[in-house]
Parts: structure tokens; sequence; C-alpha cells
């Protein structure tokens, strides 16, 4: 976590507990439709009133160390009694896990069940990180009248779509979590973390992708295989996308995200679908990764979701407030994509140069891009290695070719979706075009900010590839340059492109190509930028 996180992550600390005795009720047994029992654990806090409000947490990762000591027990110090139940087929919960298909009808029962135990008072919160905030998704339409609140953190309503866009397909992400999946209840896990960490890590160049399961964990993992052979339009998926629910929730939403979170897309398209049906949610997103997010989260669940609990209202704020990086401070406003900003086109020019002019006349920039030896991910979205870091190392490669601004004059804030348009070829069929956009600062040292990539076919004939790069909230100071970086990957982040067009799962072919870069009067390559203003030559 970066220094400035570690700064907001104190500013939005807890309150202080209430109570530090907290007791815990273990193994409660909570039948579901088809027969299956799934385990719960009850915090509360020893000696308190009864009745207390209910935070629900719904767990594929087990139930007492991290998410025990780190979730369940600061809520319980604070004023909530907390469930935290594993879901199916995990820690001694019946049933087999079949990742996002089962949270449904589970997530129902479990909310039938909790509402009718003596020991529930008469109000509950539904709190939960990524796959523990998917599982409020997955429900939101349904909810009984005793939910008075959610607060998803880093996650979405169609959770994993994004790994398995066919124009841009995941690798690190799917495997390391396929893999912790598959690994985390083996005896003496928590200490073979590091070898296992290792494993993972070497798995991801195994060819074909197919057989990378075996590598990271000595078995098969149903779902890397289903991500692997099924991309997000496949009917295969169906059952794990709510995004249709989203619109139907009843109760205030509080989402929580980060700029270098591989879900925020989905979770910014939430919080507008709510915006845009007149539900009662706000949002927040901070410079975090996807792991950064614990602490806002459970700050949230004591400050909004409690209030809601109790019948009261929360402290008003706007319903949007955003980090702006490099500014390094917070910003409120209405919606989201905030309004006042306006799409400027930055240009790649020839030499390297990048500007708001059209670009004249010149020819392509040209370099080879070969899987064998990929271009590798520096910081970005990435669970275990990401955020922002200095990319020098990846812009000295011959594979990546770069575009900067001049030093800026003025300040330069882009607040909203950034996109790409790069006039591209390759020598090959199938190809990938990356871009990633970059704040080099006085020393010369360029930090990446948000990037994108999409997967071509029919890229051996000139074409427009547009480019979706992460939103973003960041100021570019005056003295600073704006820079873009094009390449054809960013391994691991990404599987390799082949070059051959064969299945993701089953391809053993690499091909190196050839690719190039037009900038022209009827190519004009562009960055597309949300900005207030911009001023560069």
């Amino acid at each position: 976590m970066s220094l400035v996180s570690h700064i907001i992550q104190r500013q939005m600390k807890l309150p202080e507990p209430l109570t530090r005795r907290v007791v815990v009720e273990r193994d409660l047994r909570v039948p579901m439709r088809d027969g299956v029992e799934l385990l719960a654990d009850r915090w509360v806090p020893k000696g308190g009133p009864e009745g207390l409000p209910t935070a629900l947490i719904r767990c594929p990762y087990g139930r007492s160390g991290f998410f025990g000591a780190i979730m369940a027990r600061p809520l319980a110090e604070r004023g909530y009694q907390v469930l935290i139940q594993s879901v199916r087929g995990g820690f001694g919960s019946g049933g087999v896990m079949d990742p996002m298909l089962q949270e449904r009808e589970d997530g129902l029962d479990t909310l039938d069940w909790v509402i009718e135990q003596p020991w529930f008072g008469d109000s509950m919160v539904l709190v939960g990180i990524s796959y523990l905030g998917y599982v409020q998704w997955a429900v939101a339409d349904s909810l009984p009248p005793q939910v008075k609140a959610m607060i998803p953190v880093v996650t979405e309503s169609a959770l994993t779509s994004e790994f398995m866009r066919a124009d841009g397909r995941s690798l690190e992400l799917p495997l390391e979590w396929g893999a912790l999946v598959a690994t985390q209840e083996r005896p003496f896990a928590m200490f073979r973390r590091n070898a296992q960490t290792k494993k993972t890590a070497a798995a991801l160049r195994v060819l074909p992708l197919q057989e990378m399961d075996l590598a990271a964990t000595g078995r098969r993992s149903q779902y890397i295989q289903d991500v692997l052979a099924h991309d997000a339009d496949d009917p295969h998926w169906d059952g794990i996308d709510h995004r249709h629910r989203v619109a139907g929730t009843r109760v205030p939403v509080s989402s929580i995200g980060g700029w270098y979170d591989v879900f925020l897309p989905g979770q910014l398209r939430d919080f507008a679908i709510l915006q845009d049906a007149g539900k009662p949610a706000r949002l927040t997103v901070g410079p975090w990764t996807h792991v950064d997010l614990t602490i806002p989260g459970a700050a949230e669940a004591v400050d909004f979701g409690l209030a809601y609990a109790r019948g009261e209202e929360p402290a008003e704020r706007a319903p949007v407030r955003l980090f702006v990086m490099g500014d390094d401070a917070w910003r409120d406003f209405e919606t989201w994509p905030p309004k006042g900003y306006e799409p400027q086109h930055l240009h790649l020019q020839s030499g390297g140069g990048l500007s708001v002019s059209t670009p004249g006349d010149s020819d392509p920039d040209r370099y080879r891009y070969d899987p064998a030896d990929p271009t590798p991910a520096a910081g970005g979205i990435s669970i275990s290695s990401g955020g922002r870091v200095d990319n020098g190392a990846v812009e000295a490669r011959s594979d990546v070719l770069t575009y900067t601004t001049t030093l800026l004059d003025e300040d330069v804030e882009v607040v909203g979706e950034v996109s790409a348009e790069i006039w591209f070829r390759s020598s090959l069929g199938y190809a990938d075009v990356f871009v990633r956009l970059c704040d080099v600062d006085e020393e010369g040292r360029s930090h990446n900010v948000c990037d994108g990539l999409t997967s071509l076919t029919g890229a051996d004939e000139l074409t427009c590839a547009t480019v979706r790069l992460w939103p973003t909230a960041y100021l570019f100071k005056r003295g600073h340059r704006i820079r873009v970086q094009v390449s054809s990957g960013a391994f691991p982040r990404y599987a390799r492109n082949p070059g051959t067009g064969e299945p993701l799962a089953t391809a053993t072919t690499l091909l190196a190509a050839d690719q190039t870069v037009h900038h022209d009067p009827e190519h004009p390559s562009a960055l597309i930028l949300p900005v207030r203003a911009v001023s560069t030559t």
C-alpha cells in the first residue's frame, strides 16, 4: 500500500470501540432449501443489549482468522452483532462450491433464516468486500424489509465478467483466485502461502493454459477451466450476472471502490444504474488496489450502515466522493461521471510527441511484439502487485512506444472515463493493443495512472482500435508531462495473445508480430481525456 493510501486509511479510521469484550457462538447450522447446511459464527458484544442490528457477512474464505479478526470483531465491538457465514462447499459448509452460481438461492435462504432467529432484533445490514460484496447484489432485488442498507466494497454485480471479455482476457487474477480457493483449506495452508504464490506465478507461463491449474495446485479447478473456455457473453455465465437486479434495489447502498481495483468499471456502472433509477446511493473511490479496503469498508458499515439500521440518517455528504490523485485531495460531486469535464483529444505525434494539435504527415512508428518475451505489467490493476509504480523499466523496452507532452504550463484535472483511439496494424491477424496513461514528474519519473487493453481480429488490416482505459480522477500538475504508452500486452495481468487465433485454453504456438502505430491526418491516433482544462503544445 502506498504512503498516500496509509494516510487515507488513517483518515477513514473506525470510531473507538464500545467494548473489547466479544463472544463467538460458532458453527451455527443454516439450512438451505435443498437440505444442505451452511455453517456460520455469531459475534456478539459480551453482556451487550439484546437485539442489536445484525451485520451479515457471507464469505468463501473462512470465518476466523483474517475475516473474523478484521471484519467481524471490529463491527461487534461497535454496535453490531455479526453473523459471518461460510458459503456453500467451504470451511465446513455442506455442498460443493460452484463460484458465484450458487449465491442467489443460498443468500435468500440465509436472510429468511436470520430474521427468524430469537436473537435477531429488527434490522440487518449487508457488508463485505469483493466476493463478499457480490453476494449482496445476488439478492439485492428481493431483500426482506428487515434489511436496511448494503455496503458493497471493491465489487460489482457481474463479478467475473471483466476477467472474461473476449476483447481482453485476464489471466493473473482468475488463476490467483482459483488457486487460492483450491488450496486455502489444505493443512498448514497459511505457512505454505509463499511457496504457493511462487507456484502460481510460474503456472502463468504454462502452455496450454488449460494445464496451468494443475501446475499451480496439483488438481483441476473447474472455475479456472470455465474461465478459459467461456467468455463473458457465453450463456454458461448467465447465473452469475446480477446487473438486472441493481435497479430493483430498495435499500440505501454505499459503494466503495479503488482507482486501481479490477472491478472498478463494473462498480461505477452499478452506481450509475442506482443513480439513474433514483435510488438512495453514494459512492466513494480512493487510490486503492483491491486489497486496501478493509478499514474503509468497516468504517462505512459503522457510519452509514449502523445509522440506517437504527432508523437514523447518516451524516450528510455529497453522493459522490472521489480522491483526486496527484492533488491528493478528496473532492465531492453530485454524479458519476461528474459534470463539467469535456473530452479532450491528445494526438500522438511523430518523434514521440503528444499534443492537442492534429498530427501532420508522418511515417508510422513500429515495434516487434514477441509473446515468448511478453511486455510485462508494471503496477496497475493487480491484486498482488498493483497500484502506482515507476514505469521507467517497462518504457525502456523496445516493444513499448511512448508519446509525451511538453511541460504543462498549468494544472490539468482529469476526472471520468478515459479512452484511446489507436490506428494500428499488425503483421498477424490477431493482436492486442495496450494503452497506458502516465504522469511524468519534474525528475522525469513516469508513474502509471490508468490503462486498458483490447484484442483485435483482422489486425493485419489497418484499423482504429478503440481502447477503454480504467476510469480515473487525477491532477497533472504544472511542470509535469502527460505520457501515453502503446504496446501489445501487459503480462500476466492479461493473457498473451499468441497471434494464431487458437482458442485461449489450448493455444501452444507463440508467433512474434511486427506492429505499426499510425499518426497522420488520415489516421489521428489519440488519447481521450475528460478534462476541465488542458494546455499543451
